[in-house]
C-alpha cells in the first residue's frame, strides 16, 4: 500500500550536477579534468553539468552509471523531476486554461 503525495513540491529537485559535486567527487577526489577523462568527454561537459547549466543527457548517464555503479534510471530520473518542476513553474498560467476530459 502507498500514499500518493498530492502536495505541491515547493523546493526544487536535487539537480544531478549538485549530486556529483555534493555527494560523489568529494568521496572520489578527482579533478574535474581526472573526471572528465575517465568518462571520456570534455572538461566543459563536466563544469557545465556540475555548475547546473547543464541537463543530464541519457548518454552521460550510462556513463555516470559505469563509473559509480548506480543505475542509468538513477541519473535519469532525478534529471526527471528537476525538469518537471521547472516546466510545471514555466507552465502553470497555461495549465490553469486547461479542463480534465469528462471520462464517464
Amino acid at each position: 500500500m502507498s500514499i500518493q503525495n498530492i502536495n505541491e513540491r515547493t523546493v526544487r529537485p536535487t539537480h544531478p550536477g549538485e549530486m556529483l559535486r555534493e555527494d560523489f567527487m568529494p568521496d572520489c577526489g578527482p579533478t574535474v579534468k581526472s573526471f572528465a577523462e575517465a568518462l571520456g568527454v570534455l572538461r566543459q561537459t563536466i563544469n557545465e553539468l556540475l555548475r547546473e547549466r547543464r541537463n543530464l543527457s541519457p548518454e552521460m548517464a550510462l556513463r555516470y552509471s559505469r563509473l559509480f555503479s548506480y543505475t542509468p534510471q538513477f541519473w535519469l530520473n532525478a534529471q526527471w523531476a528537476v525538469d518537471l518542476w521547472e516546466a510545471s513553474r514555466t507552465l502553470q498560467k497555461e495549465m490553469e486554461h486547461i479542463r480534465p476530459l469528462d471520462t464517464a
